[in-house]
């Protein structure tokens, strides 16, 4: 699976929030200045040609929906990132990751009831 651009990875980020949407509410997701119609559209087209999304067709308009679960993609590209930023190493990730991301104590607190629970059903 392709890492998306930044702009086509918005676009699917409002999709996958929605899980329908047609043209006009995509737009009203985006803060101001809002993009044009033609924009969104080339990019609509963009993310079918690269099967992301597809749509079914009411009269003239076009209800877009996803192909493509966000945690799939997500998933897939984290691993990726530790495959080549961790030397594919899931432990040198998450200690960078809980030193570097300012995560609260209660934040920490949670992800260590996570660790927790899977070495429980490990």
């Amino acid at each position: 699976m392709i890492k998306l651009p930044q702009t086509e990875e918005q676009l699917m980020e409002y999709i996958w929030e929605m899980q329908v949407a047609f043209t006009k509410d995509i737009i009203e997701k985006y803060p101001s200045p809002k993009p044009a119609q033609t924009t969104i559209a080339t990019l609509l087209k963009r993310l079918i040609d690269k099967e992301f999304i597809a749509y079914k067709v009411y009269g003239n308009s076009r209800e877009y929906y996803p192909l493509i679960k966000k945690e799939d993609y997500f998933e897939k590209h984290i691993n990726t990132m530790v495959e080549n930023f961790f030397d594919n190493s899931a432990l040198s990730f998450a200690s960078f990751f809980t030193r570097k991301s300012k995560m609260t104590k209660n934040e920490l607190e949670e992800l260590k009831k996570i660790v927790d629970e899977q070495l429980k059903n490990s």
